[in-house]
């Protein structure tokens, strides 16, 4: 899975947790659940359809890591085959 296919499933997913989040202004490197107001049940969600979808487990002590949309692409794009 290329980076850009990890990124367009974060979107989509995230897009499915929080349908009136404005995803087109999120960046990159712009904290997810700062920036379409996330609370932590929706970031556990997230977190949780993604694994769902690429059979990749992020244990807790990792949400730290993939806060952004460019954290979580590097972090599959490490994990995934």
């Amino acid at each position: 899975m290329t980076r850009e296919e990890i990124r367009a499933l974060a979107l989509r997913q995230l897009s499915a947790i929080a349908p009136d989040g404005d995803l087109t202004t999120l960046s990159d490197t712009a904290d997810v659940r700062e920036t379409i107001d996330l609370d932590s049940l929706d970031f556990l969600r997230w977190i949780s359809a993604i694994h769902k979808e690429t059979g990749v487990a992020i244990p807790e002590t990792d949400y730290r890591r993939v806060t952004t949309l460019g954290s979580l692409t590097e972090y599959l794009a490490t994990r995934l085959p």
